[in-house]
């Protein structure tokens, strides 16, 4: 062309309908090859953070709800260990991340307290309840919303009771919703499964406990990040939720 100008589209309009995001033309500048070089990077990495999918996770926008994690009602559950470890590892990553979490105990006085492992990783008060779901836990919500948290990750047992009414009654608020699906237990496989089948088709996204940690994380490169790297390299080993 005997000119080191190029004629390029510099700037985009996003387009965004569902998970498709297109980059249309609008205005057209004339800038040096060299400084089109030099800055594509940069153009690059902003165009990528713009198109970002609404779905995914954040740390300042995320609350992480444990479901009556307690000890009569772990103690019945066929796969207790695992589902107590991932929820641990979760309050792990939500404190290195700065995610905000709660707990909720179902009739603590006959059912026992959240289990220790879980309840000394808490920042709050456990809120103690009656009613199955935990929609009416004010104290929980009330002071999410007013942080701008408008997406809940719910994790507990057990998955066709307390765990399902809850996801519900939190869709029919307005709320997202997001099932991390090996952090969640019921006594019988049908209740488990059935129940997670059905949170779906009603709106709610399974996820599991990885790419949760992943998701809130979001980039590699970070002191959070190695220690996020961590959690998700933990084997558990048996007779221990801690490892």
């Amino acid at each position: 062309m005997g000119s080191d100008l190029l004629l390029i589209d510099f700037t985009a309009r996003l387009a965004q309908v569902g998970h498709l995001v297109t980059i249309v033309p609008s205005t057209y500048h004339k800038v040096s090859q060299k400084h089109f070089s030099t800055n594509l990077p940069y153009l690059t990495s902003n165009l990528l953070a713009m198109s970002r999918s609404p779905e995914l996770m954040n740390p300042n926008d995320t609350g992480l709800l444990v479901v009556d994690v307690q000890d009569r009602l772990v103690a019945v559950q066929p796969d207790e260990q695992r589902i107590v470890w991932n929820i641990r590892r979760l309050l792990d990553g939500a404190k290195i991340l700065g995610v905000r979490a709660a707990a909720t105990e179902q009739y603590p006085e006959k059912l026992g307290p959240t289990s220790a492992i879980l309840a000394e990783r808490l920042d709050t008060p456990v809120v103690s309840k009656l009613a199955f779901s935990c929609a009416d836990c004010e104290a929980i919500f009330d002071t999410w919303r007013a942080a701008g948290i408008h997406r809940v990750l719910v994790v507990g047992i057990e998955t066709h009771v307390c765990v399902q009414q809850t996801v519900l009654d939190l869709l029919a608020a307005g709320m997202q919703v997001i099932v991390a699906a090996d952090a969640v237990g019921a006594r019988h496989a049908i209740d488990h499964d059935i129940a997670l089948r059905r949170m779906e088709t009603s709106g709610a996204l399974l996820t599991t406990t990885e790419a949760a940690l992943f998701e809130w994380c979001g980039v590699a490169g970070t002191p959070e990040f190695k220690q996020i790297s961590a959690l998700v390299k933990e084997v558990m080993s048996e007779g221990n939720s801690n490892a």
